[in-house]
């Protein structure tokens, strides 16, 4: 129960964890250092992909319909047509800017994260080595470039480093998505709305609701799995090797 809030127990600390991670609210009830590994993973997912689960409250509807353009643009490439949204051509520009939105993210979160992994300065703010440590590090640079607020405690960042790159990933995870944002909707509003046709993709049935799970999916394992396999995934095969060598 070390970290835990103590009048709900770990199950409930564990949930409100995931809540304010996917729907970016910054509230903690716990440390989130103190939970099992693979339980710090989901929160530093639910940000990594973009705040957007569940139901993308607050900033993170943006996001969603970034990914939204994405899917209906894959869509689009299999079936050979130009992609439409909300009756709306979505082109090359708006897949531009769609991507610039996307993939400032990883470039923030991960490329901070990488540096600070091998720069002795940023490494003494650390309380732990190893896998939690990297945890630390990747948490610290999720949290900021997702402007969430919830910290994974154990790294002290009030220290030149920490304060002057930190904040360069709030600025990155804020303002970068939210101009691209502004720039797809300018655009879109633009454009004269089209009447469906033979190849229109419906964008309110199962069949696009699957199609936006897999690229949400898919785009946020490619970018983030291997620093949670290096991170958090590898310490909790340690505690199960450690539990395993007791009994």
């Amino acid at each position: 129960m070390e970290g835990k809030e103590v009048r709900f127990g770990a199950p409930s600390t564990a949930a409100w964890a995931a809540m304010t991670t996917g729907a970016s609210n910054g509230s903690v009830n716990g440390m989130h250092s103190s939970l099992m590994p693979l339980g710090g993973a989901v929160a530093m997912f639910l940000m990594q992909l973009g705040e957007i689960l569940p139901g993308g409250i607050g900033s993170g509807i943006a996001i969603m319909i970034v990914m939204a353009l994405l899917a209906v643009f894959v869509a689009g490439l299999m079936v050979g047509r130009t992609p439409e949204y909300l009756g709306k051509k979505v082109e090359a520009r708006e897949i531009q800017l769609a991507m610039l939105a996307v993939l400032v993210i990883p470039l923030s979160m991960l490329g901070f994260s990488g540096v600070a992994a091998v720069l002795p300065e940023a490494l003494k703010g650390l309380m732990h080595a190893g896998p939690h440590g990297l945890s630390e590090i990747l948490y610290g640079y999720t949290s900021a470039t997702a402007n969430n607020g919830s910290a994974f405690a154990g790294l002290t960042a009030n220290a030149p480093w920490w304060n002057t790159t930190l904040g360069i990933s709030m600025m990155l995870g804020r303002f970068v998505p939210a101009v691209a944002v502004l720039a797809i909707a300018g655009g879109l509003a633009a454009k004269p709305k089209l009447a469906p046709s033979a190849g229109t993709l419906p964008t309110h049935g199962g069949l696009f609701i699957g199609l936006l799970i897999g690229v949400i999916l898919i785009l946020g394992g490619l970018q983030f799995f291997p620093a949670l396999a290096l991170g958090p995934i590898v310490e909790h095969f340690q505690a199960l090797a450690a539990v395993a060598s007791v009994h």
